[in-house]
């Protein structure tokens, strides 16, 4: 299961609300949102703001765990991908002093 998955997954179940309800939505059909839920499916960024709002939740909060997905499958397989996420987090610091 996708890390993003889990988290919607729990959010829904925690607002009591069905996958139907949620899929609808997102105008998706439930078994897509069930195969999000199990990583078996990527997901839209364009979901995240939609999400929020239904699960009364922070969108940042949700943005932060889906692209912790998205960095996560690309250095996944990668002998060095543990260092490449700790460049890019020192980038990351030092862009965000500058500013």
């Amino acid at each position: 299961m996708g890390r993003f998955g889990e988290y919607i997954k729990n959010l829904r179940e925690k607002n009591s609300l069905l996958q139907r309800q949620v899929s609808s939505g997102l105008n998706i059909d439930t078994p897509m949102l069930s195969k999000i839920e199990r990583g078996e499916r990527k997901d839209k960024r364009e979901y995240i703001p939609i999400l929020a709002t239904m699960f009364n939740s922070n969108a940042q909060e949700l943005l932060a765990v889906w692209l912790a997905d998205k960095v996560y499958d690309i250095v996944k397989d990668e002998e060095e991908g543990l260092k490449a996420i700790q460049l890019v987090e020192a980038d990351v610091k030092n862009r965000k002093r500058k500013m």
